[in-house]
């Protein structure tokens, strides 16, 4: 069986719900996978287990040096796929004629895009950071050219921020783990429950949809939210006048958690404003959502519109006060059993078209043509 070396862009202790059933259960079924995480508070190298090893994070861009140093047969693998670093995938792919290995590069999200947006938000962008990235960019993109295979988490992503990207390319989204699916609990209270997980800041402008929340006009509901900060959310809600005891604010420590919480829930949601760095790639919470059968109301943009049908496996909306509030007093107006449907054909539709099963079986495929 070839071997395949994954080296993330991790720590240790990082949830790694999209490796976790790709790379260390499904993939698996084709190629011995091991995989690099790195750590800030270790000085040397620690071999977790067989397949999982841990460098200390000063040794990120000689991570190839490293493990050949510490006895890893480095030519023994077939594959060496880098996630998100730049850096990182530079010193490997400096590596490869020596031990001749393919080289890959796994763009989960793009993490500088992203914080220039964050910057632009909170009016701390600056040409000097815009002419940054676009040199970045430039390099990035010379790098993943030298690449075997480029592995965006989809086709937008490619083409919004990696256009000049010409070499062989595996579109590898977040996706449903048909092992691991979770029961939708229907709660015996009559409200119909929202549940959003996720970061509340100005990028998102979260505040539209409290607002239209704050606005709805009849029917029973709640909404719940999941942040790492409670604290802020909390402001933000006490700010709404009409919010009070409609909305419950919880910080769930880790994936199980987080999936006991939503599996409470009637619908999600994941309404983001329509810019690039949103519309490019599936949030990992809607399929969080539809793994517990709970459907979802997200953005009408085409990496969405892909994946479901409006009012049938999802709802659709466009990002301002008034068409949200309309959509939640809508969703408030079925039946519970018709909520539900919908939950269930949208885990039916992502179980067929967004499977890491699947997704493994076509991947392995793919390597292999190399």
């Amino acid at each position: 069986m070839k071997k395949f070396l994954y080296i993330t862009d991790q720590n240790e202790y990082t949830d790694h719900s999209f490796i976790g059933p790709l790379f260390e259960k499904y993939l698996k079924e084709y190629f011995e996978v091991d995989i690099v995480y790195f750590s800030e508070f270790k000085a040397e190298f620690e071999k977790k287990d067989e397949h999982r090893f841990i460098l200390p994070v000063a040794d990120k861009n000689k991570a190839i040096q490293e493990l050949d140093r510490t006895g890893i047969d480095i030519s023994s693998y077939s594959y060496v796929v880098v996630r998100n670093s730049g850096d990182i995938l530079k010193h490997v792919i400096s590596m490869s004629g020596m031990y001749d290995y393919k080289v890959g590069y796994r763009l989960s999200f793009p993490k500088r895009r992203a914080q220039m947006q964050v910057d632009q938000a909170n009016n701390k962008a600056s040409f000097l950071k815009h002419l940054n990235n676009t040199l970045t960019t430039y390099s990035e993109t010379k790098l993943i050219n030298q690449c075997d295979i480029f592995m965006p988490t989809s086709q937008q992503m490619h083409d919004e921020y990696f256009e000049g990207v010409t070499t062989k390319t595996f579109i590898c989204p977040p996706a449903i783990d048909p092992d691991t699916l979770h029961d939708n609990i229907q709660h015996e209270g009559e409200e119909k429950r929202f549940f959003y997980a996720g970061t509340l800041d100005k990028l998102r402008e979260f505040e539209t949809v409290l607002e239209a929340f704050n606005n709805v006009k009849k029917g029973n509901w709640k909404l719940t939210i999941s942040t790492k900060d409670p604290e802020y959310a909390q402001e933000v809600v006490n700010s709404y006048s009409s919010l009070g005891d409609s909305v419950e604010i919880h910080n769930a420590k880790n994936k199980s958690e987080l999936l006991e919480l939503i599996a409470n829930a009637d619908i999600g949601v994941s309404i983001l404003p329509e810019i690039p760095l949103f519309n490019t790639s599936t949030p990992v919470k809607i399929i969080d959502y539809y793994s517990s059968a709970v459907p979802c109301i997200m953005t009408n943009n085409a990496n969405n519109n892909t994946l479901f049908t409006d009012d049938f496996d999802a709802w659709f909306c466009t990002f301002d006060k008034a068409s949200i509030q309309a959509k939640i007093e809508y969703i408030i107006s079925l039946s519970k059993d018709d909520v539900a449907k919908v939950g269930v054909k949208g885990q039916d539709r992502l179980l067929e078209i967004r499977n890491y099963k699947i997704i493994a079986g076509k991947l392995a495929e793919t390597l292999n043509l190399l």
